[in-house]
Parts: C-alpha cells; structure tokens; sequence
C-alpha cells in the first residue's frame, strides 16, 4: 500500500461558457481565480482554476470552457459529485446564497453523518457543500462570501460505477482504507491526509453509462508532495499493471495519468511547484499565462480567446 498520496489535488471538469464558469465559482461560490492558462493539449480553449487565495492542492477547481460543447450525461464510469467543505452550521447561509443565484437542483441531504447540501452548476455539475468541523484550511477571505461561511476547499468526490469493487481495491492500493458503507455507497479515506480525502464509490449495477460534455468532469486529480514521492507511485502502479503515462510538465505541478478499472482518469500531481511560479500571489489568476510551447501563439489567442471579465 503506498502512502505517499495526501487526498485530492484539484478535479478537472468542462464547461460551455467561460465567462458563465468564471462568475459562477468567483461570485457565487467565493473561490479565487489563482490561474489563467489554456489547455495545454487545446490552446484555443482556456483553463482556469479556482481555489483559495495561493491554489492550495486540495482546494482547486480546474476548467476547459469549450463553445458549443454537447451537454453531458451524469451515469456510470465518471465523478457524479464534487463536495467542498464548509463550516459547520453554515448551511443556511450557503441554501440562501444558491438561492439568490440561481442554483438548480438545492436539496439538504445527510451522508455518513455530514449534514450536505447538493446543487448543480452551470452546465448542470454535480456539486455539494458538506459542513465540516474544526477544518484548519483557511477560506479565501477576499471575494464576496465571509470568510467564516467560505469554502475550505474539497471534501472528497463521488464516483459512479457499475462495479465498485476493482476501483475500491485501486484506492486502497493507493493508501485510501474503507471507512463505512450506506446504501450503494462506499467510502474510503486517507487517515491523516490533507482534508480533500474521501472518496465514495456509488455502486449502480444497471445504470446507464455518463456521457462527456459540458458539465463532466474530465479527471480527477490525487496530490503528492514532489517529483521523488510522484516517481515512487508511478513505479508502484507500473509493477501493479496500471497503464501510466510518462510524466507531464503542466508548469504549475507535474503530472502522471491513468485509467481506472472502473473508467474514471486518474492523475497523480506534484504538490511543487505552485501556482506563484510565475505570478505574485497578490495577483494570481489576474493575466493569461502560456506554457513556452504555446508562446509563440500569444498574439493570436488574445484575439481569439473571449475575454473574462473578473
């Protein structure tokens, strides 16, 4: 069993609609926009993550807004539910909050425990806040939601798979344990880990498989402390079977990939080298930022690209 995996590093997810993204996570959900690059495989389409105030791993929400992409279908083979982590006892406010904003689908909820609130993004994404006591991640304290109501960062995702007992075995290699079952779900954990480390498994034998689009979630993404920690797992999983690919500069972090039993794409990411390599952290996420290899085509990606405004 490896332990060099801490919980989550961010959750990579598509979209319709920059700026329609940009508002949501930045106004409504009081994120910080700590990055705005392009996808490093699709430089006519942005990437734009959202975090607390410096991108801690953990906290960030990454985004391709691709025009005239299909609409997704939520099913099997794919993340069904994003959960962040709030203050315990803030709730109401957040009910109110996607309320006034529009959200759709607002339902309280509990799941092992944890009094939720599920919504749904913009394109449809499958989201929940999940209150959570005496978490000592820090709330981005300067956008439009108090710090004491703000988002800590993730809480875990969920998965949805027609067979959960391949994935379960993967995460448990990994370093996650099973912590309880209820109903169709299972959830697994990392003891110690960095507050973005549950995973549940919602097992649905006969459901339809998820079909990509706006509002999926592309992959999900598992921190490591460096390089050297990064090596380790990536060996591991080679001698286990797992197809990984070679590692991937993505200039903020470095990146490993691999498809799961289950269908959903699995990425180990290096806690180093931060989103402030290459803006101050008093204005993260503020201009557009192009890997050397995309340099070249500045000029015409801020034509192209719409601008976001905010």
């Amino acid at each position: 069993m490896l332990d060099q995996i801490k919980g989550l590093h961010h959750v990579t997810s598509m979209a319709s609609d920059a700026q329609e993204n940009n508002d949501f996570f930045t106004r409504v959900l009081g994120l910080r926009r700590v990055k705005k690059t392009v996808n490093f495989d699709a430089p006519d389409v942005y990437h734009l993550y959202y975090g607390d105030r410096v991108g801690t791993p953990g906290s960030v929400m990454t985004y391709f807004p691709f025009p005239h992409i299909a609409q997704g279908r939520r099913g099997t083979g794919a993340v069904s539910e994003t959960a962040f982590a709030v203050p315990q006892g803030s709730l109401d406010y957040w009910r109110d909050r996607l309320a006034d904003a529009g959200a759709g689908e607002v339902q309280d909820d509990t799941r092992f425990g944890e009094k939720r609130l599920r919504f749904a993004g913009p394109d449809g994404d499958g989201f929940a806040l999940v209150e959570v006591a005496d978490d000592p991640r820090a709330a981005f304290a300067e956008g439009p939601v108090p710090a004491d109501r703000g988002i800590h960062g993730f809480r875990g995702v969920t998965m949805r798979l027609r067979d959960g007992a391949a994935t379960a075995e993967l995460l448990k290699f990994m370093g996650y344990r099973e912590l309880g079952r209820e109903g169709a779900l299972i959830r697994l954990g990392i003891e110690g880990g960095n507050g973005a480390d549950i995973v549940d498994l919602e097992v649905l034998p006969d459901a339809d498989r998820a079909r990509e689009g706006a509002g999926s979630v592309h992959h999900v993404a598992f921190a490591v402390e460096n390089r050297e920690a990064q090596a380790e797992v990536r060996r591991a999983l080679l001698q286990a079977g797992a197809h990984v690919t070679p590692v991937i500069d993505r200039d903020y972090f470095w990146a490993i990939y691999f498809r799961t039993p289950g269908g959903v794409l699995f990425e180990i990411a290096t806690n180093e080298p931060g989103f402030d390599r290459d803006e101050d952290v008093a204005h993260l996420g503020e201009a557009l930022k192009l890997p050397d290899q995309h340099a070249h085509l500045r000029a015409r990606l801020e034509k192209t690209l719409a601008p976001i405004a905010g």
